[in-house]
């Protein structure tokens, strides 16, 4: 592990035409009690707007690199999560330009490491409604609340949360150099697709860490400038959700017999019973659910799998990404 009193933190922050989103973001670095951290701002506005932000900052911590040609939202996110270590960091983290972090995420963190032996961290994080406007606010609960538990998760573990949720955020993770998991999807695809891959791409054990120190915007509608999406909303949907159900039928797989008896009383997930259930059988994947749903229930929620496997279509280097994260996993047997 990294020598925890003098440990250098990597901040990967994308951004596009949000100067004001981003100056908030980068002032909550350095409001953060850990102060040996950098920060480099990827910039995907052609015009290169955020340069202006981070000079009037004047933080020599900060590192403004300006994408050419341009990434779009997706590789533009992705890449900060890349294996490459340029600044020698210990730890990282991707701070999105309409995100933030409180005070004490990165001390937190690093200690969290050290204390349970862990090379990744899922940190919950506060949603902030109406980000951006006047009337922002934080809810006054974490989004995790309702989906994970506090503590340590072995990866087939927790790659079932992929079953009735998404898994990880990407702002709520952070990673030591050491973390055997590459979390670089490493090609495009859709934004909300991403955190689903990244999800079942994590080899380490991963802690879930619940109290709140990290904040997600719910404004989605702002970051999907996906390159290359022109198809219509319903035919993205039945595409998205043809991705995630093949991701959710090979968690599935790789979890081992034990844990799939288990998985739908587990408190490991705060999923209730009913929601399990619905997810299983939607993502048809052949278990008895018992009395967990009434018969019309389950003829739905199969007929409505049976459309999104007949006509979603998954991305064009989902089977071969999935394929590269089963043999890593293999290599760590």
């Amino acid at each position: 592990m990294p020598n925890q009193q003098t440990a250098l933190v990597q901040v990967r922050t994308p951004t596009y035409k949000r100067p004001d989103a981003l100056r908030r973001c980068l002032e909550s670095l350095q409001q953060q009690t850990w102060q040996n951290w950098v920060c480099d701002v990827y910039d995907d506005d052609p015009e290169g707007s955020a340069k202006t932000v981070c000079e009037e900052l004047g933080d020599p911590r900060i590192f403004y690199n300006h994408n050419r040609p341009q990434r779009f939202a997706s590789c533009n996110i992705d890449q900060c999560f890349s294996r490459d270590n340029p600044r020698d960091a210990d730890y990282f983290c991707v701070a999105e330009d309409d995100n933030f972090i409180l005070p004490g995420f990165m001390e937190e963190n690093i200690a969290l490491c050290a204390r349970e032996g862990v090379t990744v961290i899922l940190r919950n994080q506060f949603m902030e409604y109406a980000s951006g406007t006047s009337d922002a606010r934080l809810s006054d609960f974490g989004i995790l609340d309702r989906r994970l538990t506090e503590g340590r998760y072995e990866p087939d573990l927790f790659r079932m949360s992929l079953i009735p949720g998404i898994g990880v955020s990407n702002g709520g993770l952070f990673w030591s150099r050491s973390a055997k998991s590459d979390l670089e999807i490493g090609y495009p695809c859709n934004v909300t697709l991403q955190e689903y891959l990244r999800t079942f791409t994590i080899i380490d054990d991963i802690y879930v860490a619940m109290k709140p120190l990290a904040v997600w915007a719910q404004n989605g509608t702002q970051t999907t400038r996906d390159l290359g999406d022109r198809a219509s909303y319903l035919r993205r949907e039945l595409n998205l959700k043809r991705g995630i159900q093949m991701l959710q039928r090979e968690a599935w797989q790789l979890a081992g017999e034990n844990r799939r008896r288990a998985f739908l009383d587990t408190d490991r997930f705060r999923h209730d019973r009913r929601d399990r259930a619905q997810a299983l059988v939607k993502a048809l994947i052949p278990v008895r659910v018992g009395d967990a749903l009434t018969w019309r229930e389950k003829l739905e929620l199969s007929a409505r799998g049976l459309l999104i496997r007949t006509v979603g279509t998954p991305e064009d280097q989902l089977a071969n990404f999935i394929a590269s994260r089963k043999r890593a996993r293999a290599g760590l047997s």
